[in-house]
């Protein structure tokens, strides 16, 4: 656990027995030599500086805590948002998109490559990518680009080429299928930009660590406010949004962490994406980690409303935190995730993401548990992008 708290790259890029590198060996050398260079660069005053620079005057850092009072008088708790939906481009995805941006330039590459699932980095790594001045090409499944075609137009509009993919679930996991794919053809001149904290060593340690800011902000910003909270919530697809609001209070013993998978539809029989709570241990998209599978390996269909959490793996980093009992892992139903964004917009004046909208659910019940809590909910996105689901207008996967 110190070490997790310290915050380097783990031994042999494993978190117990999840993470590794799983690929090519052609990709070898090249993530030995990103992960050489990521902790050259992230120790380094100059580049420091220059991140620093980029989140506060491009990205909007730092973002508010808001203290949701409405919220806290229905669910009998205090209540506070950290507020990533007021990041440029709309979501927590653009920290991690700056960031490796920014790699990606120091270290010569021609060109970005990267996928998205909400389209939520897609966009951020679209104009991270425009910010830096390097071309990007962007894999997206053809479900999803129905589903956001909003983030579709905006990455487009920011100069990315898009490229829909019609092979496998055209969802996330066909994206990031193609986007390797594309990557391997050309390790040298093209760099990957990964969205969360899954696939091969360095990707979990170095998104994680350029998420961080999250949780460190808002442990200052909940201290500030009376002190630290009893419980930190997040919603967990691939886990970048959740493990970089859980960083801040890793080393604060009596806050519970606890992260919010999507359960669907909610069914027994129903497909979902709740890795973590029902996922079993296999090998996807370069890393060993939680993944829903049959007994064959084959994997399963998933379902979540919320793009971004529709995905059958999850990082490493969260199950072993599962595992070593430091974080805790619950999943929320399409139905919940709605009722508490129309609960949220209604109230609050705020229009979660759907993804965010899982945390929402998952907080409420854990207030219901214990009274008169003090809870930090990472917001992790907008709503905007949800509208035409939020309509009945778009295909929910």
């Amino acid at each position: 656990m110190r070490a997790l708290i310290e915050g380097g790259p783990p031994p042999d890029g494993r978190y117990g027995p999840y993470g590794g590198r799983y690929v090519p060996e052609t990709l070898m050398e090249i993530l030995i030599e990103l992960e050489r260079h990521a902790v050259e660069l992230l120790a380094d005053e100059g580049f420091q500086r220059e991140l620093a620079r980029e989140l506060r005057e491009f990205v909007g850092r730092p973002t508010p805590l808001t203290r949701a009072g409405s919220l806290g008088e229905s669910w009998g708790a205090e209540v506070f948002l950290k507020r990533e939906d007021l990041c440029h481009t709309g979501a927590h995805k653009i920290n991690n998109a700056v960031g490796q941006a920014l790699i990606a330039r120091r270290l010569g590459a021609r060109r970005i490559v990267a996928e998205t699932g909400a389209g939520q980095h897609g966009v951020a790594t679209a104009a991270a990518a425009a910010r830096v001045g390097l071309p990007c090409t962007i894999f997206m499944g053809a479900i999803d680009g129905r589903r956001q075609a909003p983030n579709l137009e905006r990455m487009r509009l920011l100069g990315a080429d898009v490229r829909l993919v019609e092979e496998g679930d055209q969802t996330l996991r066909a994206a990031i299928d193609e986007a390797f794919r594309a990557w391997v053809a050309d390790p040298v001149g093209t760099y990957y930009l990964l969205g969360s904290v899954v696939g091969p060593h360095p990707y979990p340690w170095l998104v994680r660590r350029l998420q961080t800011v999250i949780g460190a902000e808002a442990r200052d910003q909940v201290v500030a406010a009376g002190g630290l909270p009893d419980v930190a919530v997040a919603c967990v697809g691939g886990g970048s949004n959740s493990i970089g609001l859980f960083h801040g209070f890793l080393g604060d013993e009596g806050v519970a962490l606890l992260g919010i998978e999507a359960g669907g539809r909610g069914g027994e029989a129903d497909p979902h994406s709740a890795t973590l709570v029902k996922g079993t241990s296999g090998v996807l998209h370069g890393a060993m980690t939680p993944l829903l599978q049959d007994a064959h390996g084959q994997i399963m269909e998933t379902h979540s409303i919320a793009p971004g959490l529709d995905y059958p793996g999850v990082g490493p980093e969260h199950a072993f935190l599962r595992d070593l009992g430091r974080a805790t892992y619950e999943s929320a139903t399409d139905a919940e995730a709605l009722d508490a964004l129309r609960q949220c917009s209604a109230t609050e004046g705020i229009l979660p993401a759907l993804e965010s909208a899982h945390a929402l659910a998952g907080a409420r019940r854990w207030a219901a548990r214990n009274p008169g809590g003090r809870i930090v909910v990472g917001l992790s996105g907008r709503g905007d992008k949800d509208l035409a689901a939020l309509a009945g207008g778009a295909d929910h996967g």
